[in-house]
Protein backbone atom coordinates (compact mmCIF):
# COMPACT_ATOMS: atom_id res chain seq x y z
CA UNK A 1 0.00 0.00 0.00
CA UNK A 2 1.45 3.43 -0.80
CA UNK A 3 0.72 6.66 0.94
CA UNK A 4 1.04 9.93 -1.20
CA UNK A 5 0.91 13.76 -0.16
CA UNK A 6 1.54 16.51 -2.21
CA UNK A 7 2.86 20.07 -1.92
CA UNK A 8 1.78 22.58 -4.69
CA UNK A 9 3.06 25.81 -5.69
CA UNK A 10 6.30 26.29 -3.36
CA UNK A 11 8.16 28.93 -3.72
CA UNK A 12 11.74 26.93 -4.37
CA UNK A 13 13.33 26.04 -7.62
CA UNK A 14 13.09 22.48 -8.46
CA UNK A 15 16.67 21.77 -8.70
CA UNK A 16 17.55 23.01 -5.42
CA UNK A 17 14.42 21.19 -4.07
CA UNK A 18 15.94 17.80 -5.64
CA UNK A 19 18.80 18.51 -3.37
CA UNK A 20 17.40 17.72 -0.42
CA UNK A 21 14.75 15.10 -1.71
CA UNK A 22 17.87 12.73 -3.07
CA UNK A 23 19.25 13.01 0.66
CA UNK A 24 15.56 10.68 1.97
CA UNK A 25 14.91 8.66 -1.13
CA UNK A 26 14.66 5.08 -0.26
CA UNK A 27 15.20 5.82 3.80
CA UNK A 28 12.48 4.52 6.73
CA UNK A 29 10.89 7.78 7.69
CA UNK A 30 12.28 8.13 11.00
CA UNK A 31 15.75 8.18 9.63
CA UNK A 32 14.35 10.52 6.90
CA UNK A 33 12.52 13.17 9.39
CA UNK A 34 16.26 13.04 11.36
CA UNK A 35 18.12 13.97 7.87
CA UNK A 36 15.49 17.22 7.39
CA UNK A 37 15.97 17.75 10.87
CA UNK A 38 19.79 18.46 10.69
CA UNK A 39 19.71 19.83 6.94
CA UNK A 40 20.80 23.44 6.63
CA UNK A 41 18.42 23.85 3.37
CA UNK A 42 15.69 26.07 3.95
CA UNK A 43 13.15 23.77 1.56
CA UNK A 44 14.06 21.31 4.22
CA UNK A 45 11.30 22.67 6.60
CA UNK A 46 8.56 22.01 4.07
CA UNK A 47 9.52 18.73 2.97
CA UNK A 48 9.51 17.52 6.62
CA UNK A 49 5.76 19.13 6.84
CA UNK A 50 4.81 17.38 3.93
CA UNK A 51 6.75 13.93 4.93
CA UNK A 52 4.54 14.27 8.47
CA UNK A 53 1.60 14.88 6.18
CA UNK A 54 2.15 11.95 4.47
CA UNK A 55 2.83 9.56 7.48
CA UNK A 56 -0.64 11.10 8.95
CA UNK A 57 -2.37 10.26 5.37
CA UNK A 58 -0.90 6.78 6.16
CA UNK A 59 -2.70 6.88 9.69
CA UNK A 60 -5.68 8.03 8.96
CA UNK A 61 -6.14 5.56 5.63
CA UNK A 62 -5.20 2.98 8.02
CA UNK A 63 -7.58 3.30 10.62
CA UNK A 64 -10.45 4.20 7.96
CA UNK A 65 -9.96 1.50 5.42
CA UNK A 66 -9.43 -1.03 8.52
CA UNK A 67 -5.62 -1.97 6.79
CA UNK A 68 -2.78 -3.43 9.14
CA UNK A 69 -0.31 -0.76 8.62
CA UNK A 70 3.02 -0.78 10.60
CA UNK A 71 4.11 2.78 10.62
CA UNK A 72 7.69 1.77 12.02
CA UNK A 73 7.93 -0.28 8.50
CA UNK A 74 7.01 3.05 6.37
CA UNK A 75 9.89 3.68 3.85
CA UNK A 76 10.51 6.70 1.42
CA UNK A 77 9.72 5.01 -1.70
CA UNK A 78 9.34 8.11 -4.36
CA UNK A 79 10.44 11.89 -3.83
CA UNK A 80 10.04 14.26 -6.67
CA UNK A 81 10.16 17.63 -7.31
CA UNK A 82 8.66 19.23 -11.21
CA UNK A 83 8.30 22.73 -12.35
CA UNK A 84 5.52 24.77 -11.93
CA UNK A 85 4.54 28.19 -13.23
CA UNK A 86 7.43 30.76 -13.51
CA UNK A 87 6.74 34.15 -12.70
CA UNK A 88 8.84 36.35 -14.79
CA UNK A 89 9.90 39.60 -13.47
CA UNK A 90 12.21 42.60 -14.21
CA UNK A 91 15.09 43.51 -13.16
CA UNK A 92 16.48 47.21 -13.79
CA UNK A 93 19.98 47.06 -15.56
CA UNK A 94 22.54 49.73 -16.40
CA UNK A 95 22.33 52.41 -18.83
CA UNK A 96 18.15 52.22 -18.57
CA UNK A 97 17.87 48.88 -19.25
CA UNK A 98 16.33 45.65 -17.82
CA UNK A 99 17.02 42.29 -17.77
CA UNK A 100 14.41 40.14 -17.27
CA UNK A 101 14.43 36.72 -15.14
CA UNK A 102 12.38 34.07 -13.46
CA UNK A 103 11.61 32.89 -10.39
CA UNK A 104 10.53 28.76 -10.58
CA UNK A 105 7.98 27.25 -7.96
CA UNK A 106 7.57 23.63 -7.75
CA UNK A 107 5.22 20.89 -7.30
CA UNK A 108 6.64 18.10 -4.97
CA UNK A 109 5.08 14.95 -4.26
CA UNK A 110 6.25 12.24 -2.13
CA UNK A 111 5.17 8.79 -1.59
CA UNK A 112 5.63 5.96 1.59
CA UNK A 113 5.52 2.42 1.02
CA UNK A 114 5.47 -0.45 3.36
CA UNK A 115 8.87 -2.46 3.20
CA UNK A 116 7.89 -6.06 4.63
CA UNK A 117 9.84 -8.10 6.89
CA UNK A 118 12.90 -9.18 4.80
CA UNK A 119 11.29 -9.19 1.64
CA UNK A 120 11.91 -5.94 -0.66
CA UNK A 121 15.32 -4.12 -1.74
CA UNK A 122 18.49 -5.01 0.34
CA UNK A 123 19.23 -2.26 2.41
CA UNK A 124 22.46 0.01 0.65
CA UNK A 125 25.25 -1.51 2.69
CA UNK A 126 23.82 -5.47 2.25
CA UNK A 127 23.84 -4.40 -1.85
CA UNK A 128 27.44 -3.41 -1.57
CA UNK A 129 28.79 -6.23 0.29
CA UNK A 130 27.05 -8.71 -1.94
CA UNK A 131 29.22 -6.69 -4.71
CA UNK A 132 32.30 -7.05 -3.40
CA UNK A 133 32.30 -10.36 -2.24
CA UNK A 134 31.93 -11.40 -5.66
CA UNK A 135 34.74 -11.99 -8.24
CA UNK A 136 34.71 -9.85 -10.57
CA UNK A 137 34.98 -11.60 -14.10
CA UNK A 138 37.59 -9.40 -16.23
CA UNK A 139 39.15 -9.90 -19.58
CA UNK A 140 42.75 -8.58 -19.80
CA UNK A 141 44.12 -6.51 -22.32
CA UNK A 142 46.30 -9.34 -23.49
CA UNK A 143 42.94 -12.34 -23.24
CA UNK A 144 41.54 -9.17 -25.61
CA UNK A 145 44.10 -9.35 -27.89
CA UNK A 146 44.52 -12.98 -28.24
CA UNK A 147 40.59 -13.90 -28.60
CA UNK A 148 40.75 -10.78 -31.39
CA UNK A 149 43.82 -12.99 -33.02
CA UNK A 150 42.39 -16.50 -33.08
CA UNK A 151 38.74 -14.90 -34.82
CA UNK A 152 41.19 -13.34 -37.47
CA UNK A 153 42.46 -16.27 -38.32
CA UNK A 154 39.41 -18.54 -38.40
CA UNK A 155 37.87 -15.96 -40.89
CA UNK A 156 40.70 -15.91 -43.14
CA UNK A 157 41.04 -19.77 -43.32
CA UNK A 158 37.02 -19.96 -44.23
Amino acid sequence: MEFRAEMRYLRVSPQKARLVLELIKGRKVEEARNTLLFTKKRVAAHVGKLLQSALDNANFLSAEKNLDVDLDNLYVKNAIANDGPRMKRIRPAPQGRAFRYQRRISHITLVLAERGNGAGRASGETRRAAASSAPAKRRTPVAKKAAGAGKKKKAAAK
